[in-house]
């Protein structure tokens, strides 16, 4: 983290303090909002989505609720430590992404978990269905693996001359083997190469940045994950710097100066994840609250890093795209 980012982060928590602990000292809900991502860039962005949403529920934090964030910073391994340290403040009810979902799934069977996740919530065991959650979970699901064809797709339609492609994946994401399979279809139904780059450090970026300029890798898919979400300004300067046309799901991406999003919205999820949240504390039951499923997508294209990288994006693809930055 930067030393200014560093001291933003105290500041804000410094004053955030009394307010909290005003709340407690009115014995009002406390809330714990659990990532396996950093607290700031991308973390920061949803925690105030989830904070907006959670006011429009009628909860402001520091005079209706107090929130307790937990970050695991991309260390997965740390996310059932971080839950079981939330439920010691009696939290009524954890806020999660995939990744902390599971992990506190694999903590409590009681308290309440709001997710919100880009796995298929059924087939991970986070849910019974999704009409009935059941037993202390429910949340909201981000089309993801089903939109890995796609991605490398659009793509391939942007660099049509371009053979060897890379996917990046997170192997601590247990959605990574699903995107795999998903986007290596996709590559031998078109007849491109796939090379596979693995990654949940940041060491492990740049490492495979080496690989793909090693390898002469002509573009570059960037799989859903938590960890890549707080990195998306450095993988989009990596992307530019090694001259690498990359697609990935969010359009943090390419406000960094990535070239190209494709995916569902982040932060409007986060957002009706508050209005969850705001549901529970007023009674309703996670079993009783059916898990909402995101349905519309948007296509954004950088058109300043397609000049920067020499490419002419087509009309067609200009076209569907629902945001394009000049």
């Amino acid at each position: 983290m930067k030393r200014r980012e560093f001291i933003t982060l105290l500041g804000c928590a410094a004053s955030a303090w009394p307010l909290a602990a005003r709340a407690q000292q009115r014995s009002v809900p406390m809330i714990g909002f659990l990532s396996g991502a950093a607290a700031w860039g991308y973390g920061a962005r949803v925690a105030a989505a989830f904070r907006e949403g959670l006011k429009e529920a009628g909860y402001v934090e520091g005079r209706d609720v107090a929130v307790e964030y937990r970050w695991a910073e991309g260390h997965y391994e740390r996310l059932s430590a971080l839950t079981v340290d939330l439920l010691s403040h009696q939290v009524a009810v954890i806020v999660a992404n995939g990744p902390a979902a599971l992990a506190a799934q694999s903590v409590t069977t009681s308290t309440p978990i709001v997710f919100v996740t880009a796995a298929d919530p059924v087939a991970t065991g986070l849910v019974t269905s999704l009409n009935r959650p059941g037993r202390n979970l429910t949340g909201l699901t981000l089309l993801s693996v089903e939109l890995a064809p796609k991605k490398l797709q659009m793509l391939h339609e942007l660099v049509p001359v371009v053979k060897d492609f890379g996917l990046l994946l997170n192997p601590a994401n247990r959605n990574a083997n699903s995107q795999l399979m998903q986007t290596d279809a996709a590559a031998q139904a078109l007849g491109l190469h796939l090379h596979v780059l693995h990654a949940k450090s940041e060491r492990d970026v740049d490492t495979a940045f080496t690989k793909i300029t090693r390898l002469q890798i002509g573009a570059l898919v960037i799989g859903t994950d938590g960890f890549f979400n707080s990195q998306s300004e450095q993988l989009a300067a990596l992307t530019l710097r090694h001259l690498v046309p990359a697609v990935f799901q969010y359009p943090e991406f390419t406000a960094a100066g990535g070239l190209m999003s494709y995916g569902t919205s982040l932060i409007n999820t986060y957002r009706q994840a508050g209005g969850y949240v705001g549901r529970i504390l007023r009674g309703d039951q996670p079993a009783d609250l059916p898990v909402q499923q995101a349905t519309t997508v948007e296509l954004v294209i950088n058109l300043k890093t397609a000049r920067a990288l020499g490419l002419d994006v087509p009309a067609t693809l200009l076209a569907r795209a629902n945001e394009v930055i000049e």
